[in-house]
């Protein structure tokens, strides 16, 4: 674990791998059997695992739980206080760590302040999560999903920036990517 920061505050299990150039800061957890890739920032209060895995270039913002059956790849942004569940129907009464879901976030989203994401589910690339929202479905790659329940209302560039369509084309006005839509999935025509 060299060229790693972990402030003195936070606790690392047995059997964890964190990659160079990972920050994780003030009273983090990360438990056993634990995958952190390269280059991802671990805010303040974080707890990961046992048995996640965490792609590279993630960010984890400030008091966040990730728990076994999530899945971040590359570049996944979770804002504050973003919630993952990892079970349908818990009962403090009845144990049901056999019945644990996965959930899959894929490369490049970004899941908004104090969004519930319900297990089971998978935000597909590039997706973008509005604040508050709560994701009990699949989501769409370039969808931008708000409001509870989470509904699709656009579609964004890879670089998160709202596209509008000329006919079926979408250029964005931010970095000039060119998206197609076909059967309601958006394709890139040209990424920069």
């Amino acid at each position: 674990m060299s060229k790693v920061f972990i402030h003195p505050t936070s606790v690392i299990d047995e059997n964890v791998e964190i990659g160079e150039g990972t920050k994780i800061w003030h009273f983090s957890h990360i438990l056993k059997d634990t995958v952190i890739g390269e280059n991802c920032v671990i805010g303040q209060n974080v707890m990961i695992g046992p048995d996640v895995k965490v792609g590279n270039g993630c960010k984890i913002q400030n008091n966040v739980s990730i728990y076994k059956g999530v899945v971040l790849e590359d570049y996944v942004f979770c804002g504050p206080s973003c919630v993952f569940t990892n079970v349908i129907n818990p009962r403090a009464f009845i144990e049901r760590k056999n019945e644990f879901m996965t959930t899959i976030v894929k490369k490049g989203a970004t899941i908004g302040a104090n969004a519930t994401i319900i297990c089971g589910i998978t935000i597909g690339k590039y997706a973008l999560i509005g604040a508050g929202a709560v994701v009990s479905k699949d989501v769409s790659d370039y969808a931008l999903v708000v409001g509870v329940p989470a509904k699709q209302i656009r579609w964004v560039c890879k670089c998160g920036t709202t596209l509008k369509f000329d006919g079926k084309i979408a250029t964005c006005n931010y970095c000039g990517n060119k998206y197609k839509l076909e059967n309601n999935i958006l394709l890139p025509v040209k990424e920069k």
